[in-house]
């Protein structure tokens, strides 16, 4: 407990079930990325590129942001699925950790 609210009645409104993506956010046409950024849309921000975020974002909000047609989103993959990939060992052909 918080003060006088519990923590339950200080989330945002995204269910524990609601899967969380690594997604790649464009504003539509006719706008830019800065106007994504100026609208108060609760985007966990990773990347911001000339003409496109990279973002960690509830698959509610970006099912929001298509039907409100206030961004194109492209899923890349699902933040557990990100984080699997990230946590694995590089490749045995990988070059990086040689002395060459």
């Amino acid at each position: 407990m918080i003060g006088n609210v519990s923590p339950q009645t200080q989330e945002v409104g995204v269910a524990e079930s609601d899967p969380t993506w690594i997604a790649r956010v464009r504003p539509p046409a006719g706008k830019d990325v800065a106007s994504l950024m100026d609208m108060s849309l609760g985007l966990d921000v990773w990347e911001r590129h000339a003409d496109f975020l990279v973002v960690a974002v509830p698959e509610s909000l970006l099912a929001e942001l298509e039907r409100r047609r206030l961004a194109v989103v492209d899923r890349w993959a699902s933040a557990a699925d990100y984080e699997a990939r990230m946590r694995k060992p590089a490749a045995s052909g990988d070059d990086s950790d040689r002395g060459t």
